[in-house]
């Protein structure tokens, strides 16, 4: 018999912020470092651009209570079922990649303590067992993720308060003249550095995918989407510019632990050991949340006959036990695929994957709001200012799918439609039943 588990709003607030605040914020001052003190606007701009989208899903999660799968039901009820599908199998896709991301990050900082985790090899075998290890946790259900959530980001927080408020007093100006490092225009360079920023900011609307979890969900979703949406903007962009301030670029560009290099400039050694604990920390707590949204969004997909039907199959903890093994499958894959790069390198390649899979079902996501406003909330008496919001996140999610270059729109769009096939095969399945229960 499965244990009915619900989550309270502090659990929801750790699931969103926790989401966000994980491999992002802790290894990107490593990628972000050959633009230059640009891509602190690109964090400006990416946090006033994930607050419109992060008002969209509150607007979505007002009008469509109650209902698991955040950007494939709401663009299933907006634009019907296969953008719907394409929506969800898309957003699907970007959360098993990212969870390679976030594992590798994890492994980043062990190294600290590790060494021999330098090795490539060992690094993507070490990814791939924490992978299993939190595909495992996940078995025992909602609310047991959630506990975690909340004490990870008391974890991960508290260090990294620490130096936004300390490190200020650490920096340096002159690192600061390196504003543009690259050979590109401003606009151009913040595009790119942007489409690295948003990596940090997926994971706003977590609670509305678990929305079936959560008591009242109408009044507790959106303003837990809201408040952990800007406690992850306060977080990225403080750390950020004090980080940037603290460090040359040069240093910053060839290290695993940018967070850590700031500490020991502050304490020393241990100053060192805490960041890397708390980025460790970080990265779990990421990763455990993101594996339970993963498995809830197949399991959507599952129950509205778009996915084989054991994709939605619930253990007696009310975890989907299929979901969680074969994405850990996935990025099992994945990781060995992509074992031949450095670190950084296998990790910008993968969140830029993620980044485009997820951006797409933003931008539908956006666009079905406006529909579903109009149709259904057209007496309200804020339904204008609502449809501005949502056109806005519109334009902000197509302008960061062009940022992300030529290269990656073109490898992740195949990536993208690949669905097509399955929803094909899928749909050809269903009206099979149907027609042979017609006899």
């Amino acid at each position: 018999m499965q244990k009915k588990q619900y989550m309270n709003f502090w659990m929801l607030v750790a699931l969103v912020s926790g989401n966000m605040v994980g491999s992002g914020i802790f290894l990107l001052p490593s990628g972000l470092a050959k633009f230059g003190t640009i891509s602190i606007l690109a964090w400006i701009f990416t946090a006033l651009g994930s607050v419109l989208l992060a008002l969209v899903f509150c607007s979505f999660s007002r009008l469509v209570p109650k209902v698991d799968g955040g950007p494939y039901i709401y663009v299933r009820v907006g634009m019907g079922k296969f953008m719907g599908f394409q929506s969800g199998f898309g957003y699907w896709i970007s959360l098993w990649v990212g969870n390679c991301a976030i594992s590798l990050a994890a492994v980043g900082y062990l190294s600290f303590f590790f060494p021999i985790l330098e090795n490539r090899t060992v690094a993507g075998i070490t990814a791939i067992g924490i992978i299993w290890l939190f595909t495992g946790y996940n078995m025992f259900g909602a609310r047991t993720v959630g506990w975690l959530q909340i004490l990870s980001m008391i974890g991960k927080g508290l260090p990294l308060l620490f130096i936004i408020f300390v490190g200020i007093w650490y920096i340096h100006p002159e690192y600061y003249l390196e504003f543009n490092r690259t050979e590109n225009s401003s606009l151009n360079a913040i595009s790119a550095a942007a489409s690295l920023t948003l990596w940090a900011f997926i994971g706003l609307e977590s609670a509305t995918v678990t929305a079936s979890k959560v008591k009242n969900p109408k009044k507790t979703i959106p303003l837990a989407t809201l408040t952990g949406t800007l406690i992850a903007a306060f977080i990225y962009i403080l750390s950020s510019t004090v980080i940037m301030g603290m460090l040359p670029a040069a240093d910053l560009v060839n290290s695993n632990a940018p967070f850590a290099l700031a500490a020991k400039e502050i304490i020393g050694q241990s100053g060192g050991v805490i960041i890397a604990v708390a980025a460790v920390i970080a990265c779990l707590g990421t990763l455990n949340g993101w594996i339970m949204v993963a498995s809830i969004v197949s399991k959507s997909i599952a129950e509205t006959n778009l996915f084989p039907k054991i994709f939605a199959k619930q253990n007696r903890y009310g975890a989907p036990s299929f979901s969680l093994i074969l994405s850990g499958v996935l990025m099992t894959v994945l990781l060995l695929l992509t074992m031949s790069k450095t670190l950084v390198e296998q990790f910008e390649l993968i969140i830029l994957m993620a980044v485009l899979t997820a951006l797409v079902p933003y931008f539908y996501t956006t666009i079905s709001n406006i529909l579903v406003i109009k149709q259904q909330d057209a007496n309200s008496p804020f339904w204008q200012t609502a449809i501005i919001i949502a056109v806005l996140a519109c334009g902000y999610s197509f302008w960061t799918i062009v940022g992300s270059g030529q290269e990656v729109v073109y490898y992740g769009m195949i990536l993208f439609f690949l669905g097509t096939p399955i929803y094909a095969i899928a749909e050809w399945m269903n009206l099979q039943k149907k027609t042979q229960s017609s006899f």
